[in-house]
């Protein structure tokens, strides 16, 4: 029978044999016992653990591919773009995309090849971007932390003419929402220390693909690179997995409510949701049939309905009693951050990001009014 992929998520790892454990076990070891095998599957604790194996079989499940598993989402895009980008002269990414990947990506050009930052909306700057050069495409939709989304089926087209491999951040969507393989993706990226584990409490990074090749330089470049999950941090990952399907239908459903509040407030200057965002929500209803993700973002108005400030965002965020000041999303606590605190990030000086966890959502509605009240007088 072909179960759906929220049934085996749920089942991902359990032996069904009498007296087995019904919860996959901890393995913790470093070293198994081996001898005279030539390359054995199990020779050492860098090489496999079967609480990588359960949450890959999970993953994979998602999205009918393989997976391989790291200690973390910068290592998975940084084997992703490694395995991709070998022969290659350009790294064709999102300009507005998650900057600690486009920093990432511009450490490798003394190895090979150069960053070149595109608006993934402009389909022919793409087009162009991809075609002069061997190039890879990287995409990132919804990106983080405005929220936009690129068409994945015309940037599926644009790489497959140009013949440029092409990947897609898909963390904040989770494969549950959006599944790029489907788009012409040859593989999705994942920080699975976002909603995918969604506890706040494990880091960890994925690679889901269905092409063996890829599949099997990624893994390689994890075990000769050493960017391996612990057997505690996977057992977590996996155990979270288990309620994704839960957490991100009432996260998803609690950012939509929260997006169409802020929209109609005379506080704020303007929401970015893929859920509420009139530009591309044709485009996000067909990528992400069953919601929009538990992120979003928001601006403040200043005097007159101008832009706001940094000590603005900062004074709300200071203000709320149940959302809490974090920069992580998609663990089952709500929290929020003014992006632009980070140096390196480009978002609008007042622009908050707001994580839906999954809380009642008029508890959350009650401190965002509470909080841009008691910020913004008047």
């Amino acid at each position: 029978m072909n179960f759906s992929p929220e049934s085996r998520i749920v089942h991902a790892g359990t032996e069904r044999a009498p007296g087995a454990p019904l919860s996959p076990p901890l393995l913790a070891t470093s070293t198994y016992v081996s001898q005279g095998e030539p390359d054995p599957a199990r020779g050492y604790g860098r090489m496999a653990n079967p609480g990588w194996e359960a949450v890959e079989e999970a993953l994979g499940a998602v999205e009918d591919a393989g997976a391989v598993v790291f200690a973390s989402g910068q290592a998975a895009c940084l084997a992703a773009l490694l395995s991709l980008a070998a022969g290659r002269e350009r790294i064709v990414m999102p300009e507005d995309g998650y900057y600690n990947v486009r920093a990432l990506a511009e450490k490798l050009r003394p190895h090979g090849a150069r960053v070149v930052p595109v608006d993934l909306l402009d389909l022919a700057a793409v087009e162009r971007a991809v075609g002069e050069r061997p190039s890879v495409l990287w995409a990132e939709t919804p990106t983080n932390p405005l929220l936009r989304v690129a068409d994945l089926t015309s940037l599926g087209v644009i790489a497959a003419a140009a013949g440029a491999p092409f990947a897609v951040d898909n963390t904040v969507a989770t494969g549950l929402l959006q599944r790029p393989l489907d788009f012409g993706a040859v593989a999705s990226v994942y920080s699975m220390t976002k909603a995918i584990s969604g506890h706040s409490d494990v880091l960890g990074g994925a690679v889901v693909t269905r092409d063996a090749a890829l599949l099997a330089a990624v893994r390689d470049w994890r075990t000769t690179g050493g960017g391996i999950p612990g057997p505690f941090e996977a057992w977590l990952v996996l155990r979270g997995m288990k309620t994704l399907p839960l957490r991100i239908e009432r996260m998803s459903g609690n950012a939509m409510a929260i997006a169409r509040f802020l929209s109609g407030h005379r506080a704020v200057r303007a929401v970015h949701y893929p859920g509420t965002t009139t530009a591309t929500l044709d485009i996000a209803s067909k990528q992400m049939p069953n919601g929009a993700g538990p992120l979003l973002s928001f601006e403040l108005a200043g005097p007159g309905g101008g832009p706001g400030t940094a000590a603005q965002a900062d004074a709300v965020i200071a203000a709320a009693r149940l959302i809490v000041p974090a920069t992580s999303f998609g663990g089952v606590e709500s929290n929020w951050e003014r992006r632009s605190r980070w140096a390196a990030e480009s978002a609008p000086p007042s622009l908050i990001r707001l994580s839906a966890g999954i809380e009642p959502v008029q508890d959350l509605l009650t401190d965002i009014e509470a909080a841009l009240a008691a910020a913004m007088p008047g």
